[in-house]
């Protein structure tokens, strides 16, 4: 979520998975929780029963049998069509003994094959077998592998709808085994995996998706700082094989009645915290589920928040605490994504005001802040969170928060509320007023250099040092303002010399916030200012992945020389430029090779997109790219968010009028009614775009054809088809 504390990122690092032994110990379960939070002592008579299972050592006929088989399969002996039948029978052999085999380190890939290998009556013949060690089995560190592969296979076996019945059995055994005591699951390093890749399985997400399991920090950050729509149904709906909905809501009950029992332990264990975390994203958008379970987290009932019963003080206080635990922050940052309206204004007005920045200053509390500030729904709350935090910019930066400042000015922006203080703010806990401007970019583009340096009245540019990611995201977020808000920013961007901004394009952080600021609200002049410095370097960027994005930029926004000084450049490095990743989109984009072949062909190309894009702008994008100061709430915001898209559109259409062989203002700027209606309206413009041009050539001055010019001219041509008729038929009376 953030580069800034890099205590908190180790501390969310995975627990490793290998099935390397521990040197420390050889028992059964040694690698449990070594930090105290996983199973303690207060919990050992809940798990009893399973924790006295003792794994046998598998008997010298039966290692002989199964080291044959693997060595049968990994030799290829068996054909494809023979190898379900023999991994089946393997199966059948190890009845009774599937616990053992399944945990011993050895003989537990050869199970790993034969669950891959089998059909789908062996493979739930097996788990229906040994559902009473399940648990057991999922926490071992060899044989959780065993238990994910089943649990995979069942998934691929899905894809065909007539085993659906058999396999919702199998699980609905192993399901009721497990929810007898989902407590050691859930805090195991091992079996919280297992727990998670059923839970997915229960909703019908795919095992192999990242998206829920193992999402992305930059992936969560992009949808805070508005850089990718939020998904309220954690794209669900997209889903590859059938769920088993009663299996879910039977499991997350059974763990949601556990965490009641056992509250003081679940809410601060690692692995219990990934679990739920699991399962309250795959229970996003249904708010009757979720209002069982995310209070229980937070120790209220569902009828408190639903009756209007304010969570208590006490309890509060407690909240506020937790939330500096690791385990816990992590989960919190989830349920305020996912939480309803109602239980997210409750924990908003009762847990967090009045404590926002206290939270904010902690290593771990103030991701928690982050995802509160990004999923806050309306100005009122917005006006709380500016209240306690408006003031604190420069705070926040000396202690490394910087991400709180860049979710602030997000949600600044998408509740279009404070937008000018927080750049106000921004601005001056960077420089102070007696300071020039023109130091603003360059020391949040190196946030930890600045604030760490003892003298910062005389602080330069670190040549070479790596660009703060933060630092480079707050940028992104300020270019994104209106023009008038942001006029220090745009100004110490545009003071940069030739070698920072060359410096700058080649850092990928550097390279977006040059690209943010070319597709912000600054005149063009500007932006060519900035485009200048980097003449004579566009080929080495272009060969780089991040500065190709770059240099396209700068080609879209630059004018007719430019272009063609970036393109020339590109020659430069055709050769190796086709070798790259980004290299063949780039040189089709910019049209390299047709420049190279005819420089006056392609010059005009570029001046005929420039002007019917002018054209175009002039005409539909004025109006909606420069938003009236007295407009609505509501046209502001629609006007704001379809600019992108506008622009878009407006790019592919001229794109398309380019292509076309019909000159464009015989098509576009200019509604004609077809002399015969029938036909369609494509095959028209083709047909009589070439009779068109002079009438709309000699109508230009008053921009439009009205409707009474063109009914005359109708009228005009229906009076010369009656002379032409009255002539054919006069002969045949002479005649007569």
């Amino acid at each position: 979520m953030g580069d800034e504390d890099n205590s908190h990122k180790r501390s969310r690092k995975k627990m490793g998975m290998s099935r390397k032994p521990d040197k420390q110990s050889n028992s059964f379960d040694a690698n449990v929780n070594k930090n105290g939070s996983g199973r303690g002592s207060h919990r050992q008579s809940d798990s009893e029963t399973q924790r006295s299972v003792v794994r046998k050592q598998v008997d010298p006929e039966t290692t002989k049998y199964f080291s044959e088989i693997a060595n049968l399969i990994e030799s290829n002996g068996v054909d494809m069509e023979e190898r379900s039948v023999v991994c089946g029978n393997a199966l059948e052999e190890a009845r009774g003994k599937e616990f053992e085999l399944a945990t011993d380190y050895y003989l537990s890939h050869t199970m790993q094959t034969l669950l891959e290998g089998c059909d789908v009556n062996s493979l739930c013949s097996f788990l229906r077998s040994c559902a009473k060690d399940f648990p057991s089995i999922a926490m071992d560190r060899s044989g959780s592998h065993v238990a994910e592969t089943a649990i995979k296979s069942l998934s691929q076996h899905l894809q065909d709808n007539d085993v659906y019945s058999v396999v919702e059995d199998t699980l609905n055994a192993i399901c009721k085994v497990i929810v007898k005591n989902p407590g050691d699951l859930m805090c195991d390093c091992y079996g919280s995996h297992v727990l998670r890749s059923l839970l997915s399985l229960f909703k019908g997400v795919p095992l192999d998706s990242s998206e829920f399991n193992r999402r992305k920090s930059s992936s969560v950050l992009a949808e805070r700082l508005n850089f990718k729509a939020f998904r309220a149904d954690m794209d669900i709906s997209q889903q590859a094989v059938q769920g088993f909905p009663g299996l879910l809501d039977f499991l997350v009950s059974g763990m949601s009645k556990c965490i009641q029992n056992n509250i003081k332990t679940m809410q601060v264990d690692q692995y219990s915290s990934l679990v739920l975390q699991s399962a309250l994203k795959l229970l996003a958008g249904d708010e009757e589920k979720l209002l069982q379970i995310i209070p229980i987290l937070i120790g209220c009932t569902r009828e408190e928040i639903l009756e209007g019963d304010s969570i208590k003080t006490t309890k509060a206080r407690n909240i506020l605490y937790l939330m500096k635990e690791t385990a816990f922050s992590h989960l919190m940052e989830v349920a305020l994504e996912v939480a309803p309206e109602v239980l997210y204004n409750e924990m908003f007005t009762k847990v967090f005001r009045n404590s926002l920045f206290e939270l904010s200053s902690h290593h771990c509390g103030n991701f928690v802040i982050q995802a509160l500030i990004s999923h806050a729904g309306s100005q009122d709350q917005m006006e709380v969170i500016w209240e306690e935090l408006g003031s604190k910019f420069k705070d926040l930066l000396k202690m490394g928060k910087s991400g709180v400042i860049a979710s602030l000015i997000a949600a600044s922006q998408r509740l279009h509320i404070y937008e000018h203080k927080c750049c106000e703010a921004l601005a001056t806990a960077i420089h102070s007023s007696n300071e020039s401007s023109t130091c603003i970019v360059p020391r949040i583009l190196f946030l930890d250099s600045y604030f760490y340096c003892e003298d910062k009245s005389n602080w330069n540019w670190p040549s070479g040092a790596k660009m703060h990611v933060m630092g480079s995201l707050i940028l992104q977020g300020v270019f994104r303002f209106q023009n008038e808000f942001i006029q220090p920013f745009i100004t110490s961007i545009t003071s940069l010399n030739a070698d920072n901004i060359l410096e700058a394009a080649k850092d990928s952080a550097g390279a977006r916030v040059i690209e943010a600021f070319l597709s912000s609200d600054a005149s063009a002049k500007l932006k060519r200012r900035l485009i200048m410095k980097l003449r004579g370097h566009f080929g080495e960027l272009s060969l780089q992945s991040s500065g190709s994005f770059t240099v396209e930029k700068c080609f879209t926004v630059g004018n007719i020389s430019l272009r063609e000084a970036i393109v020339s450049e590109l020659l430069t490095v055709q050769s190796e430029l086709w070798n790259t990743k980004q290299g063949p989109h780039l040189m089709r984009k910019l049209d390299v090779d047709g420049f190279a072949a005819r420089p006056d062909q392609w010059r005009s190309r570029q001046e005929s997109k420039q002007s019917t894009f002018n054209e175009f702008y002039s005409t539909f994008g004025s109006s909606e790219t420069k938003p009236s100061k007295n407009s609505s709430f509501l046209s502001d915001d629609s006007k704001k968010t379809s600019q992108p898209n506008k622009i878009k559109q407006m790019r592919e259409e001229i794109a398309h009028l380019q292509t076309s062989p019909a000159p464009f203002l015989s098509t576009t700027g200019f509604k004609r009614k077809p002399n015969k209606p029938e036909k369609s309206s494509k095959k028209f413009a083709r047909n009589s775009a070439d009779e068109d041009v002079p009438k709309v050539k000699k109508n230009q001055s008053n921009n439009i054809v009205t409707d009474e010019g063109t009914s005359q001219s109708m009228h005009k041509a229906e009076k010369k088809r009656h002379r032409e008729d009255v002539l054919q038929k006069s002969p045949k009376k002479l005649k007569t």
